[in-house]
């Protein structure tokens, strides 16, 4: 079973398709996450900066949450895709496999 799927020219497309997607998202999590950790470290006035006058909320603290909730729409955009077109794929190569197996 396993070497009809492997075979198949869909399991390297969808191999390829989704190790770029996921590379592509990885390299974006790393440059948001080691930009911020960057500007702690070289920028610290702005990190450190009021929002506006009188306000405890800073730059900083800003940047970190709107971090988070980034990530986690990246996370959301990455099941999607995982549960819709590389699922899709998924069961069309299983489906393939089984018919070649009879």
């Amino acid at each position: 079973m396993y070497a009809h799927i492997r075979r198949n020219p869909r399991f390297t497309e969808l191999v390829a398709k989704r190790t770029r997607f996921a590379g592509i998202l990885a390299a974006i999590v790393l440059i948001v996450f080691y930009g911020f950790v960057l500007l702690v470290a070289f920028a610290p006035e702005l990190i450190g900066k009021r929002l506006f006058e009188g306000s405890n909320l800073t730059f900083g603290i800003l940047a970190a949450l709107l971090q988070f909730i980034f990530f986690w729409i990246l996370t959301l955009v990455y099941v999607r895709r995982a549960n819709g077109e590389f699922d899709d794929i998924n069961k069309e190569l299983v489906k393939a496999a089984w018919k070649e197996e009879k």
